[in-house]
């Protein structure tokens, strides 16, 4: 999730949008796991003796290094995890879990996935950084629009709605200039299908362009790995085979599957001993 790789481009790019666009506002949209997560418990049943069950308010679920430990993980997949409803096609949280994503129009929540701002919570805070030394204001200028990564565009209606009507605002606000949408990994197909459905008028209207940051437009290899084993987070102490147990939850994990649009059908996705898989035999590797 680490956004250094990209900071040169974006010093150039930046620097092309200031001179040509007189500082149009810009909108942070994040990628997979890119925003804090809070949660409040009020559970009846735990994994663990040692889990909490109920909170008196809500607290920081993501990320918080706190709770991606050894044993202490049980408990946090227990309440980060989804559960599916075969005949509705939609998600909820589990039994006795509300969960909220914080900071929607602020860049607070997506500059740090940590809120104690730790180096290794840092995730939109360079870039940031570098757009208020080029001139912009955090929260007038420079917004961010977070949400809830774990599900896949059919479950963030509101989302969609919300970040319409917070882009028609900063376009009031900056006297009338349209805005940048600046979009990391999942962000940006994410963001494609918030301007699919818009009209053209008032994408010519609000939408200056839309950059983005390693945009996962074709889909991810990696997702099909994470349904397989699951993945540690880059973290030794975690074991992808407990994290999988949660990861494989997340519709935007399945939304995240290479796109037929990319890959050809025959293209090898993994390798085996045994077989080989691509698009046209996935069915069977799962």
């Amino acid at each position: 999730m680490s956004m250094r790789n990209n900071l040169k481009i974006l010093v150039f790019i930046s620097l092309i949008y200031l001179i040509c666009c007189n500082l149009n506002p810009v909108i942070l949209i994040p990628g997979d796991g890119g925003a804090q997560i809070e949660a409040k418990l009020n559970k009846t049943y735990a994994v663990h003796y040692f889990c909490e069950k109920t909170s008196s308010d809500y607290f920081n679920i993501w990320l918080n290094k706190e709770l991606l430990v050894p044993l202490i993980v049980d408990c946090w997949i227990d309440n980060m995890k989804l559960i599916y409803n075969n005949k509705t096609r939609t998600t909820r949280n589990n039994d006795g879990v509300t969960l909220r994503i914080p900071g929607f129009g602020f860049t607070e929540t997506v500059e740090w996935l940590d809120p104690s701002h730790t180096a290794t919570g840092s995730y939109f805070n360079p870039i940031t950084n570098l757009l208020v030394s080029l001139g912009h204001q955090r929260n007038l200028t420079l917004k961010g629009a977070p949400y809830d990564f774990r599900k896949a565009p059919n479950e963030n209606g509101q989302y969609f709605i919300d970040l319409k009507k917070l882009i028609e605002e900063t376009y009031e606000s900056n006297s009338l200039q349209p805005v940048i949408l600046i979009a990391h990994s999942m962000g940006g197909p994410m963001s494609l299908h918030f301007l699919n459905l818009q009209t053209q008028e008032w994408k010519d209207k609000f939408i200056k362009s839309l950059i983005s940051l390693n945009g996962a437009w074709g889909g991810s290899v990696k997702a099909v790995k994470v349904y397989a084993i699951g993945d540690d987070l880059g973290s030794y102490a975690l074991r992808e085979s407990v994290m999988r147990i949660q990861q494989i939850t997340a519709p935007s994990l399945a939304w995240l599957l290479p796109s037929p649009l990319y890959w050809k059908g025959n293209e090898v996705l993994i390798q085996t001993d045994r077989k080989n898989f691509s698009l046209d035999n996935l069915k069977e590797y799962f």
